[in-house]
């Protein structure tokens, strides 16, 4: 089947804050039309008919079951957009893009709106199963004994209510707790978290002391800047931290070099070169292609590591080696992780066993390792993420003028997804 090329044309994302902060009083929803006012606004998009609009959120109230139009139907983009709701865990953006940009490759549109947003501060909290049948029953009653029957079959613990904890659901370990896992089974001392962290926050500083995000995080509930970022820690205090998963002598996992419980929401816009041409908007990059990939972390495989298996994947099928990159955007959804990723790619037992390798796909520069920041740093609204990357990069390879950036994304479940951008 012919297809064609796609573009990144913009991005718009809010700030990044902690939860239970300055987004406290903010919707799931209004988070995330926020982010999509912002980019309609920035690239004149008032009025017109989007292909199709792909938004997602981890977590979201039942009321939001239809977040993505109830969204478009709050900015200035022509009523006649249709959107729907994707969640791949913390992929979810990127899997919305990729989505997007397959089907404008394919000619199913010339044009569409990718994006995500997650606020723990509006997560749902939930009644017990027998509260929620007693009132149903309730209401189907059709006389007041029969109502008053059912009233009266109410207990205390009827009424204790169940908060949402991001957890695996076959385990029971949160992902923190995989990760501790993990960093033991590959042997990532605690100061290599460390430093990849700081490494992190001084990338975000000085990127935004250069002006890189000016014009990709809009203002916001009277911010314009990620609240996380700390240009000004030190390898000192971030050894003075206490493990936050694993309470044993064995512990590596601290705050500092974790990503932060966050609040967000990001938006990318996608076209052909003819439509940009037509509207006069400008290409940033060209999105290449994607893949997604799992783990049996049930029967042993690290949680995180699905990532691995992703890349490898699409650089077999893209006929790229691992070096053949400008940048590397590697999502920090813990520090250990990354480096876990980055470990499992230069083992050769690990590359032939489990990515059918012949040899270890190599290591990567450094140097060129999340150059602005990621989201040990910037902050992880999980379904945000992707989108933030995908814009982010975009950027770095417009302002580079050539090459070509790699995503790579961890997320719950077990899964990875990865994608190659490349400059116009």
């Amino acid at each position: 089947m012919k297809t064609r090329p796609v573009y990144i044309i913009g991005s718009s994302r809010t700030p990044f804050v902690k939860s239970w902060t300055r987004y406290r009083d903010i919707t799931t929803q209004d988070l995330m039309t926020a982010a999509l006012r912002s980019l309609v606004s920035k690239l004149h998009l008032q009025g017109k008919i989007m292909g199709d609009v792909a938004l997602g959120a981890l977590v979201h109230n039942s009321s939001d079951w239809n977040l993505a139009r109830e969204c478009v139907l709050s900015t200035e983009l022509d009523p006649h957009t249709p959107a729907y709701n994707v969640q791949r865990a913390c992929g979810t953006s990127l899997d919305t893009t990729m989505q997007i940009a397959l089907r404008i490759s394919n000619f199913q549109m010339d044009c569409g709106i990718a994006g995500g947003v997650d606020t723990n501060s509006d997560y749902p909290v939930m009644m017990q199963r027998s509260f929620a049948r007693k009132l149903i029953a309730f209401q189907q009653a059709k006389t007041i004994k029969d109502k008053l029957k059912i009233l009266l079959s109410f207990r205390p613990s009827d009424f204790k209510p169940q908060s949402p904890a991001v957890v695996e659901p076959r385990t029971h370990l949160s992902m923190g707790q995989h990760c501790e896992l993990m960093v033991q089974e590959w042997q990532i001392p605690r100061l290599d978290q460390d430093e990849l962290s700081l490494k992190s926050h001084q990338n975000a500083a000085k990127a935004y002391q250069e002006g890189f995000y000016d014009d990709l995080v809009m203002e916001y509930m009277g911010s314009k800047k990620d609240g996380i970022v700390r240009g000004d820690t030190s390898l000192e205090k971030l050894a003075r931290l206490k493990p936050a998963f694993d309470f044993t002598s064995k512990g590596t996992l601290t705050a500092g070099n974790s990503s932060p419980l966050t609040d967000g929401s990001a938006a990318v816009f996608l076209a052909t070169d003819e439509y940009a041409k037509q509207s006069t908007l400008p290409l940033l990059a060209r999105f290449v292609d994607a893949q997604s990939a799992a783990v049996d972390y049930v029967h042993g495989e690290g949680l995180l590591m699905a990532p691995t298996i992703a890349v490898s994947r699409l650089l077999e099928r893209n006929r790229l080696s691992l070096q053949d990159f400008d940048f590397y955007e590697i999502h920090e959804a813990f520090a250990g992780q990354v480096l876990c990723n980055l470990k499992a790619w230069e083992s050769d037992d690990y590359c032939r066993r489990v990515l059918h390798r012949d040899k270890a796909m190599g290591s990567i520069d450094r140097n060129k390792l999340n150059v602005k920041g990621s989201s040990v740093a910037l902050g992880h609204p999980y379904a945000a993420t992707g989108a933030r990357i995908v814009g982010q990069l975009a950027k770095m390879l417009q302002e580079k003028g050539s090459g070509r950036g790699l995503i790579s994304i961890c997320t719950a479940g077990g899964m990875g997804v990865a994608a190659i951008l490349e400059a116009v």
